[in-house]
Formats: structure tokens, C-alpha cells, sequence
């Protein structure tokens, strides 16, 4: 979904035209609720490991447009891309060598929750028992198991939900220093 977002936000921040007919589609999908909008699409997917992915970020996809396209509009009037404009550089190599190097750094950032945030819902759903198939290895899977031995061995369920969040802990950590790496005003990060 990041580079469905991205890809949308850039040409709806970019292309004028675009912007309406994006931004209406983006503006209906927030509409819907999360839960609802990943319970049709697990209905018209089908209950399998892609169509649990996609219900989970489906509902991202207008938060990465968005962004995308805030950054978007921002960039398109700095004077390089007005340069590149004024030279007769071509829209697509506007948006892939002008605009998106510069929008990067927020990019990671949003990609950084929306991962930890998707690793998080996948838990959820598969303790719960609608996620991941109960045979097949998942945090969330294995808290539930945990419940029923929980009085006698309360580590079958800390465990797992410690290393869930600590995966979700170095997740956003790692996505603030590659944040730092890529930001262009931060001059290499330090």
C-alpha cells in the first residue's frame, strides 16, 4: 500500500486534474470504518494470508495519499522544480527525481507506524481468532494459546507479547534514524 499511496499522492499533489478524482476516492475510503472497510475486503478477497494482509492496510492507503500529496504540493513550487520545469523535464521524471527524493524522510516515518501499526492489528485479529490460521505462527496466536495455561505458566503469554513489543518498539526506532539518514536538511544525519 506505501507505494500504491505514494504513487497516488505524488500524482494527485502534482497533476491538478488528478487531485479531485484521487482525493474523492481517498475521502471515501476514509469514510468507511477500518474495521468495516477490512471486513469487506477480507469478504470480497477471501480469508487467506493475502487477503488478511490487505484488510489490515487498505485502510492506510488515504493516510500515505495524503501525506504523499501534502508533500507534494509543497515541493512543486520550490525553485528546482520550477527549474526543471522551465528546462522541459518531463512530469514523470519531476515526480521521480525532484519531488519524491524530497518527500522521503516523512515517508519513512508514516511507514514506520504503519508497519509497527499492521503488526500490532495482525496480533489483535489473529488472538482473537479471525487473523492468521491457528497452525501457522503468529504472536497473536500464541498469546491465545497461552490463555488456557496462563494460572500455571504465566510465561507463555508474556514472552510473546514482550517480542511483539519490542519488534513494534525497534520498528519506529529504526524508522526515526532512517528518517534522520534521508532527511536532506539534516545533512547525513547528524
Amino acid at each position: 500500500m506505501l507505494v500504491t499511496g505514494a504513487i497516488l499522492g505524488l500524482l494527485a499533489g502534482y497533476v491538478r486534474w488528478l487531485d479531485t478524482v484521487i482525493m474523492a476516492v481517498m475521502d471515501g475510503l476514509m469514510a468507511v470504518p477500518a474495521v468495516l472497510l477490512g471486513v469487506a475486503s477480507l469478504m470480497a478477497i477471501g480469508s487467506n494470508t493475502f487477503g488478511l494482509i490487505f484488510a489490515i492496510s487498505l485502510p492506510f492507503l488515504p493516510e500515505i495519499t495524503r501525506l504523499t500529496r501534502s508533500l507534494a504540493l509543497t515541493i512543486r513550487n520550490e525553485p528546482f522544480v520550477e527549474a526543471a520545469v522551465m528546462a522541459g523535464t518531463g512530469t514523470a521524471r519531476i515526480l521521480w527525481r525532484h519531488i519524491l527524493p524530497n518527500a522521503v524522510a516523512p515517508l519513512i516515518v508514516l511507514t514506520s507506524y504503519v508497519a509497527a501499526s499492521s503488526i500490532i492489528a495482525e496480533a489483535i485479529l489473529s488472538f482473537i481468532g479471525i487473523g492468521t490460521p491457528p497452525e501457522l505462527p503468529s504472536w497473536g496466536n500464541m498469546i491465545a494459546d497461552g490463555r488456557n495455561s496462563f494460572q500455571r505458566a504465566p510465561w507463555v503469554i508474556f514472552v510473546p507479547s514482550t517480542f511483539l513489543a519490542l519488534v513494534v518498539l525497534a520498528i519506529n526506532i529504526i524508522g526515526d534514524r532512517m528518517r534522520d539518514v534521508t532527511d536532506p536538511l539534516n545533512h547525513g544525519g547528524h
